[in-house]
């Protein structure tokens, strides 16, 4: 009989963090979920018992926060004396151009991906060098390949968090128990496009076709069994991919349109920081509905 993982969760409040907190409490794992609202962790923790995990843990952490971030991780260990699984899935989303968007919004959207994934990685990595095995699993997304107007915070911070991922898989080259792997989703079912920052006066929305967030999380669960570098998951992404890198000048022509077309709906939104500066209530879900 396999023993049960020990899985931490970063972002397990809600989307796809929460769906995949949901996929390892189903295999009966020991889990450690981490998030800065900690009523949104609490239910959270609730499900996953119900689901059936093997313990479950939470802690209040703010991925900018390293020493939240090393005590997330100590958690873990102090518990288990080992970790299997880190995942990364911490992300907030900000809409408008880079010269509407305020400084500090932008700031925050980008270091939560960049400097968010980096604080995991110098937590988890030394754990899994002692250790001899683990695995780091970073949620990305379509986005982190192609650029879209109205959503230059949320892309290069995907972008950069894609490279960061990209370099730490030469690091760890040397020691073959130890993976870091990508998962980058295409439109997902989650709260983070209404609770974005949003600064372009409509509520953002998914293009179709929408995924819904725990078939994300299904990927992710496979990802942490069988290591890969990277999972694109979403039938849209490939074709999406090979316009922006074969036909360039096309995909900058209709970038836009589509963009005002498919990414917003109708509905008006005053200029708001959503939960970027600080964490909002009604947002402790897995989907929202899309």
């Amino acid at each position: 009989m396999i023993p049960p993982s020990v899985v931490v969760v970063v972002g397990a409040s809600s989307g796809i963090g929460r769906a995949s907190a949901l996929r390892f409490a189903e295999r009966g794992d020991h889990l450690v979920l981490a998030a800065r609202s900690r009523s949104a962790l609490e239910d959270a923790a609730a499900e996953c018992r119900a689901r059936g995990a093997a313990t479950v843990q939470v802690a209040v952490a703010d991925v900018l926060d390293e020493v939240a971030v090393d005590e997330v991780v100590r958690l873990a260990t102090g518990a288990h004396r080992h970790v299997d699984v880190v995942v990364y899935s911490a992300g907030v989303m900000g809409y408008g151009s880079v010269d509407a968007v305020p400084a500090e919004v932008f700031a925050r959207v980008v270091d939560t991906a960049v400097h968010g994934t980096a604080n995991v990685a110098r937590a988890a990595l030394p754990v899994f060098r002692a250790q001899g095995t683990g695995t780091l699993i970073v949620i990305t997304s379509i986005l982190a390949s192609i650029p879209l107007p109205d959503m230059g915070a949320y892309i290069t911070g995907k972008w950069g968090q894609l490279a960061l991922a990209r370099v730490l898989q030469l690091e760890t080259r040397s020691a073959p128990g130890i993976h870091v792997c990508t998962v980058s989703p295409g439109a997902v079912d989650t709260p983070i496009y209404r609770t974005a920052a949003n600064y372009v006066g409509r509520v953002g929305s998914p293009p179709a076709p929408v995924a819904s967030a725990d078939h994300i999380a299904a990927a992710v669960v496979r990802c942490a069994d069988r290591p890969r570098r990277n999972v694109s998951v979403g039938w849209t992404n490939r074709p999406i991919l090979a316009g922006f890198r074969l036909v360039p000048a096309v995909f900058d022509i209709l970038a836009g349109p589509l963009m005002r077309r498919f990414a917003l709906s109708k509905e008006t939104v005053a200029p708001t920081s959503g939960n970027v500066l600080d964490t909002e209530s009604g947002n402790d879900r897995a989907a929202a509905g899309y």
